[in-house]
């Protein structure tokens, strides 16, 4: 048997069984494969060549990863899209992207339609994994309908990109030159970032995927398991209970998951998690959004010391905190990758002393990435071969880093980022809105979530009538989780006479006696 790589595998042990669907199906390797063969046949035959991109709004099912793995043995760019998004966002992305087709599943194909009438998007290179719901969408099945499973000629490598917020609050592609290569020389070498955690080759290796496979990690690291020999269990909608069961009923030895999903956890009855068999587990990696202190150690409590934190984004990384590291350091992030560098800088460039707060960067290398479309986001993300995310933090004499703020004033609700810009972007345009500011504030479940302050436009009534009004404004143009949850009304934001809002005056009263967890 190949000791890692999932074409290797799938071609030594095609009976190895790849992924467990939501529906409990059985996927074997050979069948994944096969199938994902098809996809690239009939990508081609739609035109797709080297360098294109086609957009996946679909949800936590095979499809999933048989698009995935035709995009990285074609030499294609797969966008994911969250299946949350409003109508005009994924509008955006699919224009931004210069997706050549659309994949959607059938309880996103509707807001799919709506965006991709809007573009006046063909109907030709439309596809739903399921029965249309939908009428301008072809069925998925049709893509590799008449087309063998064998491997495809010219093989190259291909890769993801995904969309991350600019500093208008508008996403921004991440995008990364195709390296002109066999798809296998790019995919074993990234797979191999799993050993980062101590995570083996085969080894009888179970991977529970429990969030949205449209984000950047989920996403890499379900397929890297793949390419390790370990099967996938794919969750489609997340509940504590369905986690402990799912667990215990394939032996789970891998996940991924977010601290909003630990407090979940936890919440649930002594005795409902005294019965839960949790003892498969080896590595229980989060990241996405700060966890407290108190909710990890409760944590490795029950789990055990199988718990480590990462820190990286969709642009690289990145830190690794191991449980042992973590009891000796609580709080931190982790020190740098093997392969990565950290730097905490001043304003003017310098570098921070330690446990002096500064802009975090880091280095992986070679490793390079630009903004789709936006030089000028890539050029002030940059500092010589370092990239920043505009989290600030500080070293520990010891290396270890600490996140402290977010220059950038970004939420995240249930490890989720928001960009209050977008929002005070679709808020400002209402008629009745005279100034908006969008922040964080405090959430024993989610951990922030989105509150609006307005000021009303004059002769305006303010109350609560206008908050269902431009709460019901905000659901038409945006995805439901970047939405405010309430909205307060003020005579008059905070700003200067050149126009800069002091957003700390307002969000400030709402973290009175609570500790900001960034």
């Amino acid at each position: 048997m190949a000791t890692y790589g999932f074409w290797k595998i799938a071609e030594d042990d095609p009976a190895h069984v790849a992924v467990v669907s939501p529906s409990g199906e059985r996927i074997t390797a050979g069948e994944l494969l096969g199938e994902a063969n098809r996809v690239v046949h009939g990508l081609r035959a739609l035109g797709l060549q080297r360098g294109d991109t086609f957009a996946a709004m679909v949800t936590n099912e095979v499809a999933m990863l048989e698009l995935y793995l035709a995009a990285t043995q074609a030499g294609l760019y797969i966008t994911p899209l969250n299946s949350h998004l409003a109508a005009p966002e994924v509008a955006y992305i699919v224009a931004d992207c210069d997706a050549r087709a659309v994949f959607a599943s059938p309880r996103t194909a509707e807001v799919c339609a709506q965006a991709l009438d809007s573009l006046g998007f063909p109907a030709a290179v439309r596809f739903v994994t399921g029965e249309p719901t939908a009428p301008t969408f072809r069925p998925y099945a049709e893509l590799k309908a008449g087309h063998p499973a064998s491997t495809p000629a010219e093989r190259t490598a291909g890769a993801s990109m995904t969309y991350t917020s600019g500093t208008t609050g508008r996403p921004k592609g991440v995008r990364r030159p195709l390296v002109p290569a066999p798809p296998e020389a790019v995919a074993e070498p990234n797979a191999l970032f799993l050993r980062l955690f101590g995570i083996t080759p085969h080894d009888d290796g179970v991977h529970l995927v429990v969030s949205p496979l449209y984000h950047t990690a989920v996403l890499n690291f379900c397929t890297n398991h793949l390419h390790f020999g370990h099967t996938v269990v794919l969750m489609d909608k997340w509940t504590p209970e369905g986690t402990l069961e799912l667990i215990a009923r394939h032996r789970v030895t891998t996940t991924h998951m977010v601290p909003t999903q630990f407090r979940r956890l936890l919440a649930m009855s002594d005795a409902e998690r005294a019965r839960a068999d949790v003892s498969s587990l080896r590595h229980v990696i989060h990241s996405a959004a700060p966890c407290p202190v108190d909710v990890k150690r409760r944590m490795i409590d029950w789990w055990g010391p199988v718990i480590y934190e990462y820190y990286a984004a969709s642009e690289g990384g990145g830190t690794l905190a191991t449980p042992q590291a973590w009891l000796e350091h609580p709080g931190t992030v982790g020190n740098a990758w093997p392969i990565s560098e950290l730097r905490v800088v001043r304003d003017d460039g310098a570098e921070c002393a330690p446990r002096e707060v500064g802009t975090v960067y880091m280095s992986m290398g070679a490793h390079k990435f630009e903004y789709h479309k936006d030089r000028e986001k890539t050029a002030s993300t940059w500092r010589g071969d370092f990239f920043t995310v505009g989290d600030a933090g500080y070293l520990d004499e010891d290396g270890f880093l600490y996140l402290c703020d977010r220059k950038n004033d970004m939420i995240i609700s249930g490890g989720v980022n928001i960009y209050p810009a977008e929002i005070e972007s679709v808020m400002v345009v209402h008629a009745k809105v005279r100034d908006v500011a969008v922040f964080g504030i405090p959430d024993d479940d989610w951990g922030e979530h989105v509150k609006a302050v307005v000021e009303v436009a004059p002769g305006v009534a303010a109350g609560p009538e206008l908050a269902e009004e431009l709460l019901a404004f905000c659901k038409e143009r945006l995805a439901g989780f970047k939405c405010p949850r309430s909205i307060d009304f003020v005579p008059e934001l905070p700003r200067d006479p050149n126009g800069k809002l002091y957003k700390r005056k307002l969000r400030d009263p709402y973290w009175a006696g609570r500790e900001r967890a960034i």
